[in-house]
């Protein structure tokens, strides 16, 4: 039975948008907020990663898990469970950066307690961060197969307004104060938990569950080799990775290629973003339904791939007399296609599956983006520092490629069809 009632769909897109909205509202704003913590400006940089980077290890390793728990309990605990550590970690965050530590203890900068509390609230945040494959396994609970790409657009949406709503706000708020970003991102991450356990119906009925896999099994790494060695799946979920290494890598350094190039100002840098999170809540949150009726996940699929690579021409080609008029296509270039390929990739993978194996399938395509999204600015960064500028750009054009060949080949055996998924 297909539960297609709004308040699920509500739920399950707040959850989504909560996830993007917790974060982006935050990190741009990582700099300014640990400017009080750090005596050393030299390591703000190193800081600001590692940060992000113990945000996405955590969710790594525990995505999993979570998915073969909503697969076994029902989604509606673990994502109960996921919105109220997302609470925690925010609630922990705000009061580390709202406290008068000078006054409360003058030595504690100095032992790095705020900064260390900083890192546990990300990590709880992390933890708790399964709320996205899980509301993506709701929506293929209430999504018949051929409906799914559309259905997993939601998710391109969340993403998409996030990454509008989340650095306007903070710059905005900012102004006024530091921490009531903050506060806004704790704020709507409880309305989010309100509205799940109020309006959220469970969706995973008893008869589809799965008793919980070996401990072994729900290791991070030990889950991604089994969804590897199924046979229907392992390319796309490595094409999976492989995009999200490449996206997350050359986005990391795309600020500070626009100012060391171009020299342009937060103003302008963030504009650039705001087309981004415009153009890719309209492709997957309009055209994705009927773009995927008339050309199918797999043809799709290509043409995201396609799209990506002329933007990340475009960028590093651009002349600086030039920049804004080549650069505002690039990145909705870029945009277009990335609003094509996370959709259409994980319809085609979920479509593969039955539904029993929803949450650990999408649990660990969560887990494949996590450390994706670990992996691709340290290496973007090492090329930037190492090689040259538009290193990143030409990495991530050679990682785009091996996605394209990836999705191109389609199952072992079967050749992909041309008119539909390439079921």
């Amino acid at each position: 039975m297909r539960l297609t009632r709004p308040s699920t769909l509500l739920s399950a897109f707040l959850t989504l948008l909560n996830d993007r909205l917790g974060e982006s509202i935050v990190f741009p704003l990582l700099p300014f907020l640990l400017a009080s913590f750090t005596r050393d400006d030299r390591n703000l940089g190193l800081t600001v990663g590692l940060l992000g980077g113990c945000y996405a290890l955590a969710q790594f390793a525990v995505t999993p898990l979570i998915g073969a728990m909503s697969d076994r309990f029902g989604r509606k605990p673990v994502i109960t469970v996921c919105v109220a550590g997302s609470v925690l970690g925010l609630a922990l965050f705000a009061l580390t950066i709202s406290l008068p530590w000078q006054q409360l203890w003058p030595g504690a900068t100095a032992a790095g307690l705020p900064l260390a509390l900083l890192f546990v609230a990300r990590l709880i945040d992390g933890v708790s961060g399964g709320t996205a494959a899980t509301a993506g396994a709701v929506l293929a609970d209430i999504s018949p197969p051929e409906q799914r790409a559309r259905a997993f657009g939601l998710i391109g949406v969340a993403f998409g307004l996030g990454f509008i709503l989340g650095p306007a706000l903070g710059g905005l708020l900012a102004g006024i104060s530091f921490s009531l970003p903050v506060l806004v991102a704790l704020g709507f991450a409880v309305l989010n938990l309100v509205v799940v356990l109020t309006l959220l119906p469970e969706t995973h009925p008893v008869e589809a569950r799965r008793a919980l896999p070996r401990k072994r099994e729900l290791q991070p790494f030990s889950q991604l080799a089994r969804v590897f060695r199924n046979p229907q799946v392992r390319r796309l979920c490595l094409a999976f990775f492989l995009f999200f290494l490449a996206f997350s890598g050359f986005t990391a350094v795309l600020v500070v290629y626009f100012k060391q190039n171009f020299g342009w100002g937060p103003g302008i840098s963030a504009a650039a973003f705001v087309v981004v999170g415009v153009v890719a809540t309209v492709v997957q949150g309009v055209l994705i339904g009927p773009l995927v009726k008339r050309f199918g996940e797999w043809r799709l699929s290509l043409a995201g791939v396609g799209l990506v690579v002329v933007g990340c021409l475009m960028i590093p080609l651009a002349p600086v007399d030039q920049a804004v008029a080549v650069v505002f296509p690039a990145v909705a270039i870029l945009a277009s296609g990335t609003g094509l390929i996370t959709p259409c990739l994980r319809s085609l993978v979920s479509r593969r599956l039955d539904d029993s194996g929803q949450g650990a399938a999408l649990g660990s395509l969560q887990g494949l983006q996590s450390l994706g999204s670990f992996l691709g600015p340290p290496l973007a960064g090492l090329a930037y520092v190492n090689l040259n500028q538009q290193a990143p750009f030409w990495l991530g054009i050679a990682l785009m490629l091996g996605v394209a060949l990836l999705v191109a080949g389609g199952l072992p055996g079967q050749r992909p069809s041309i008119h539909g998924s390439g079921r």
